[in-house]
């Protein structure tokens, strides 16, 4: 029996690519690679028209999902790992707890957050991105928008998350974790609880910050105040709700 091969096939934004028409670049890297002198006037002008469309697209889609956490982690990540029952765990509890859930749309870490959200009859998001060779947007993907540029993309989990919640993951998980602790220390974004699942994976990063990082004078104590760390997804989620409370009490008391 002749052994039938998966297909090549990639997203570009909302256009679906297979076989011979799948190229491997993106649009990201066509966007930053420098092509000459010249060339960036006949194309670069025209892209933020592209750029425009996501954004319109992804405020669109997203503006009336209500409250939602982010869980971040790596697209690796096997279903019978225990790090996928954890993240299918925090997806159904956070749903349970009447939050939306939005991940990258991803196998892995994704899937599972998506899965238990959707199992749970919550709002399960997916915010996929153009990536050189993907699988697209997980089974368990409710409401998914893909992305071209990942700036783009990452403006939509800022916006439309009150939270986050990161597994172990890799380089991708590392990004996005800097980048939400940056926002908040530079004052780019309110304060927002950020939870780490996984004392075994993130103590060394934590360690290294503190011992060497804060140590140095790179950074003050508060920057560590902003992570919360624990193998307990109850915790977890139990900082996702105090955290509404405590901006839904705000916001009673500021009308």
């Amino acid at each position: 029996m002749t052994e039938i091969k998966p297909m090549p096939e990639k997203s570009k934004g909302p256009v679906r690519l297979r076989r011979s028409q799948v190229d491997h670049s993106t649009t990201d890297q066509r966007l930053l690679d420098a092509r000459g002198p010249s060339d960036w006037v006949h194309t670069d002008p025209w892209r933020v028209l592209r750029i425009q469309a996501e954004f319109v697209e992804g405020f669109g889609s997203l503006a009336e999902l209500g409250p939602a956490i982010a869980v971040f982690g790596s697209a690796r990540t096997k279903p019978e790992h225990p790090h996928y029952a954890q993240a299918e765990e925090a997806g159904r509890k956070l749903a349970e707890a009447d939050f939306a859930v939005i991940t990258g749309g991803g196998p892995g870490t994704m899937e599972a957050a998506n899965k238990g959200a959707s199992q749970a009859g919550g709002v399960s998001i997916g915010l996929g991105i153009e990536l050189p060779f993907e699988t697209g947007l997980n089974a368990w993907v409710d409401k998914g928008i893909n992305f071209r540029y990942f700036f783009a993309r990452k403006t939509m989990f800022v916006k439309y998350s009150q939270g986050f919640i990161a597994l172990p993951g890799g380089i991708g998980t590392l990004d996005e974790l800097f980048e939400l602790l940056t926002l908040v220390q530079t004052g780019k974004k309110t304060q927002f609880p950020v939870v780490l699942i996984g004392v075994a994976f993130w103590s060394g990063l934590l360690d290294w910050l503190r011992e060497t990082v804060l140590a140095d004078g790179k950074i003050s104590p508060k920057d560590l105040d902003l992570i919360m760390l624990t193998d307990d997804v109850d915790e977890a989620v139990a900082v996702m709700v105090e955290a509404r409370r405590l901006r839904e009490a705000e916001g009673d008391e500021e009308s």
